[in-house]
């Protein structure tokens, strides 16, 4: 089961999610480690410098011991060495560790995503996606790379620097003890505001994002129709309401970091005035007062920090939420391997699969199909056999299903009543990589993607030999492809916008036909193309067509007469009973004996032609 869309507020506890992460760090737990390590070997060489001055302050610079100042100063300055040296080291675990952990998660995150069912992403907005796949896995690894180590080298620094304190001085340090405990009270109160504010900005930065891929992908669309005005003020919306989000979260994450930054100067204060009076009165050494004032301005930075470290953390951890939602998400098309016997009675493969036939026998058996969150099927018991070798034309009155029933056969769906034989074995048996291996598809709507014409062809066909290539090209009259710049090399641009309708329609073709299947699902591949040129692919794909099992959703006469044997679908019943299969036949038995089937015709002026 899919999400419909996003959840719009946290769960679970609250670093539940960053807990998760855990599996994605264990590669690199040893190199965390390091960083962990040299991070507090950092700190508490910081922390040793103001013990220093203590003994310079009480020593050398009391007593006037020039030989003692220079021994000490020689350590300050070994000191600072050391420190540089372990932030070198830490930024450098840092660059492999986080990196390769951002990596492998965007990584698992793709790989998921082209797991799931086409359901999953007819749900989900790709500019959400998009969102995940980027914004949100960078504020994790900037999390884990920076906002992890210093909560955690900042706590053992307060913790040291603390107890140094109290024993430098038991009164001063207890003031600094009591003044942080209501500061944290106060910033974990803030805590829970803060998680859902920028929970709705990633949510909304995912919209705006949403939009401008919109924009991007239907400029003709937006140009042709002139919106811009529309789609801009659309966005505008949308990116006033992500600014009023931010600023929200900006003023929240404000009111914490004055109360954070207003505590450590008000208990410095505190202890200048009380160590002042101390030192007037003999009680306390002058380099004690300056070491405590020292030591308790390495507080300043875990302290003043703790503002960003936990926006910082809040931000990763609503971050992993909403990625954890897509990887919680669970296929709803899966190649299953061991509940094939249960479905067959067997764990058959069907012959074509099995290398001994070019062709194979498709068969639906009482099919019904129904999308989603739908209330009525949009399929009702299909009954339909296409032999091997057979062709079959399907027609229908649009919103029929046709589409549908073509997208059942690769299993971009899958049936939800009846089931798909292929060769006698139910599809659902079959490996999905077996399966779509056997059967290639041509869209109405072609689908190219932004590198070159070779690799487009060879998308379903990685093992085509350039014979195999130019064979494609000529049945789908797609010769212009040899004349472009570079050949087959030339690359098409994202979505193959930089060729015409019919140029990407030829190549989507090519790309079926590839290789010749033993089935081949065509769902009004030539709409784009012009009469002349239909023509000419017709007449190579009839030979394609009568080697190879064929299911062509037709709208044309001349796509029609490619068939053996045409399957009209219309409904079944009422509105809320789908469509089905009423009649089969050859395309002149239908004619002369189905009514419905030449009132459909008749609104092509080529098929009237055609029925006379």
């Amino acid at each position: 089961m899919v999400l419909t869309m996003p959840p719009s507020s946290p769960s679970g506890g609250s670093f539940a999610s960053l807990w998760r992460l855990k599996a994605y760090v264990r590669p690199y737990r040893w190199q965390m480690l390091l960083m962990f390590a040299v991070a507090l070997g950092g700190t508490l060489v910081g922390v040793a410098v103001p013990l220093l001055t203590k003994a310079v302050v009480d020593g050398p610079l009391h007593h006037g011991d020039r030989g003692a100042l220079w021994r000490l100063g020689l350590y300050a300055l070994l000191f600072g060495l050391a420190e540089a040296v372990l932030i070198l080291a830490r930024r450098l675990a840092l660059a492999n560790s986080a990196l390769g952990i951002e990596k492998d998660l965007r990584d698992e995150l793709y790989n998921h995503l082209q797991r799931l069912d086409v359901g999953f992403h007819d749900s989900w907005q790709s500019g959400q996606l998009v969102a995940r796949m980027t914004s949100d896995i960078s504020a994790i690894r900037r999390f884990l790379g920076f906002a992890l180590i210093f909560l955690v080298v900042n706590s053992v620094t307060f913790a040291v620097v603390s107890v140094l304190l109290i024993v430098i001085n038991p009164l001063l340090g207890a003031v600094v003890v009591v003044f942080g405990l209501p500061l944290s009270f106060v910033v974990f109160k803030y805590e829970r505001v803060y998680r859902r504010q920028i929970r709705a900005v990633q949510d909304q930065q995912g919209e705006v994002a949403t939009d401008v891929e919109e924009s991007a992908l239907g400029i003709r669309a937006v140009k042709a129709f002139g919106r811009a005005g529309f789609v801009t003020g659309r966005y505008l919306e949308k990116s006033a309401e992500l600014r009023r989000l931010e600023l929200r979260q900006i003023k929240t994450l404000s009111e914490i970091w004055a109360l954070i930054i207003a505590q450590p100067q008000t208990v410095l204060g505190l202890i200048v005035l009380g160590g002042a009076v101390a030192v007037a009165h003999g009680s306390l050494s002058l380099g004690t007062l300056v070491a405590f004032i020292s030591l308790f301005l390495l507080l300043s930075w875990p302290i003043e920090s703790m503002g960003w470290l936990l926006a910082a953390s809040q931000e990763a951890n609503t971050a992993a939420e909403r990625v954890f939602e897509v990887l919680d998400s669970e296929p709803g098309i899966t190649s299953p391997a061991t509940i094939a016997a249960a479905l067959t009675g067997r764990a058959q493969r069907p012959e074509s699969a099995r290398g001994r036939s070019t062709t194979a026998r498709l068969v639906f058996e009482d099919v019904s199909f129904r999308y989603p969150n739908s209330d009525r099927p949009i399929l009702t018991g299909i009954d339909l056999e296409l032999a091997p070798g057979e062709t079959v034309a399907v027609v229908g009155p649009t919103g029929c299903g046709k589409t549908t029933l073509t997208a059942l056969v690769p299993r971009l769906y899958d049936v939800t009543g009846g089931r798909i034989l292929l060769d006698g074995v139910d599809i659902r048996t079959l490996p999905l990589s077996e399966l779509r291996a056997r059967v290639a598809c041509a869209f109405e709507d072609p689908t190219l993607f932004s590198a070159s014409v070779r690799e487009n062809l060879l998308l379903g066909r990685p093992d085509a030999d350039a014979g195999q290539i130019d064979e494609a090209l000529d049945v789908a009259q797609a010769q212009f492809a040899r004349d472009l710049p570079w050949g087959l090399d030339t690359r098409v641009g994202e979505q193959g916008l930089s060729l015409s309708g019919g140029q990407r329609q030829r190549l989507a073709l090519a790309r079926a036909v590839l290789g010749r299947p033993p089935v081949l699902v065509l769902d009004d591949p030539l709409s784009a193309l012009d009469i002349h040129t239909e023509g000419l692919v017709e007449e190579a794909l009839r030979a394609v067509l009568s080697e190879t099992t064929g299911l062509v959703v037709a709208h044309r006469a001349s796509t029609v007469l490619l068939a053996d044997r045409v399957a009209l679908l219309g409904p079944a019943g009422g509105p809320a009973d789908g469509c089905t299969v009423i009649a089969t036949g050859t395309h002149h038995e239908l004619l002369e004996t189905v009514p419905a089937y030449r009132d459909l015709l008749s609104q092509s002026s080529e098929l009237v032609e055609e029925a006379v």
